[in-house]
């Protein structure tokens, strides 16, 4: 029984598992119990992943930076060795490693490392180890979590996207070249799930609004070369962007400009949860106003789990946003009811296959 405020409530079952989870006693109880020893052992490991996974993503850094993977990739080397070509001292050279095999990124062979499937799929990934370097600046936000949290620091973070904040004047070059490589390289795999679930046949041109440098047009080209296509981005952005000549160019802000018409789909590639409710909801208003009737919107990024809360999703992009200080990581359902607000109709989610890539909303205009 529990008690508060006068009142006496029955312990459900959940408080009571809670309860007993909790306790010393129990907890010896369990170590000694076969069924009982395999979850309190799954569990105790699940907790002191979630202690030591600061320390994971550190040594990720330092794996990254000193460029291990790489010097691993055509064949094994002694820590020794690499300590001598990486001005490391040796007995540090080996913990790295070790720390690299444990997270199996690397494998160890008695006293040689390799590079493990995990660490080569890693390499393989366009633009994964620009992500780790840029996360040092996520990573210094997070140095005191308790004043982030309260709101009572001052994100470096947001300042790394000035686009966020509205820029609508000349962008500093190398910020301009920065952000639109790493929005490049990483929209180059949420392009790649996103295109396996989207219904794209009988579409005449597409709109990619907030595209970049062209990374998601590039892909629907190679999927789809016969569909018109056309970006909508900064200025500055979009003379940096790669395509061909046929790809129409539009430059401008959405905050501030209408969105060019003649297109039957436009595309929101990790956009809205870049940006508050009121900036999406007008970004949406524009979106139905430049559709034809039976057009059909394309809501394109990570999404919360909402009531169901996401591991991915709900830790990494929640916050991540909360540091860019404007935006917000929100449920399917939440971004529906905004596309309903603005008029849009048979909002559909799609089911993508890494959803912590990419989820899918597919939502038009009658």
């Amino acid at each position: 029984m529990t008690q508060q405020d006068g009142y006496v409530a029955p312990l459900r079952p959940a408080g009571l598992i809670n309860r007993l989870a909790a306790s010393p006693r129990f907890q010896s109880f369990a170590a000694r119990v076969p069924v009982l020893r395999t979850i309190a052992r799954r569990e105790g490991a699940a907790l002191f992943d979630l202690m030591q996974g600061f320390v994971n993503s550190q040594m990720l850094v330092a794996l990254v930076e000193l460029r291990v993977l790489h010097m691993l990739a055509d064949g094994g080397a002694t820590p020794d060795t690499l300590a001598a070509r990486l001005n490391v001292p040796p007995e540090r050279m080996t913990v790295l490693l070790q720390a690299g095999a444990a997270m199996r990124l690397l494998r160890r062979k008695g006293s040689m490392f390799f590079l493990a499937q995990r660490g080569a799929a890693f390499l393989g990934v366009a633009g994964l180890e620009d992500m780790v370097r840029h996360h040092t600046v996520l990573y210094g936000d997070l140095s005191d979590p308790v004043a982030f949290i309260r709101g009572e620091t001052t994100p470096a973070l947001a300042n790394f996207w000035p686009y966020v904040f509205g820029a609508t004047g000349p962008m500093d070059p190398d910020i301009s070249a920065r952000y639109s490589k790493l929005m490049a390289d990483s929209q180059t795999l949420v392009a790649q799930e996103a295109l396996g679930v989207l219904p794209l046949k009988g579409a005449g041109q597409l709109l990619d609004v907030g595209g970049g440098t062209g990374a998601f047009l590039r892909a629907v080209r190679a999927r789809y070369p016969a569909l018109q296509l056309a970006l909508f981005d900064l200025p500055d952005v979009v003379r940096l962007a790669q395509l061909p000549d046929d790809i129409a160019r539009h430059g401008g802000s959405f905050r501030e400009d209408a969105l060019p018409d003649g297109a039957d789909v436009i595309s929101l590639v990790r956009v809205l949860y870049d940006h508050g409710d009121d900036t999406v909801r007008a970004l949406l208003a524009k979106v139905h106003a430049a559709l034809p009737t039976g057009g059909r919107l394309l809501v394109i990024e990570p999404m919360s789990g909402g009531a169901r809360p996401d591991p991915h999703t709900d830790v990494y992009f929640a916050v991540y946003t909360l540091a860019m200080q404007t935006g917000r990581t929100r449920s399917a359902q939440e971004i529906g009811v905004l596309l309903s607000e603005a008029g849009f109709t048979k909002i559909s989610p799609i089911a993508t296959r890494r959803p912590y890539v990419a989820a899918v909303i597919v939502a038009q205009k009658l």
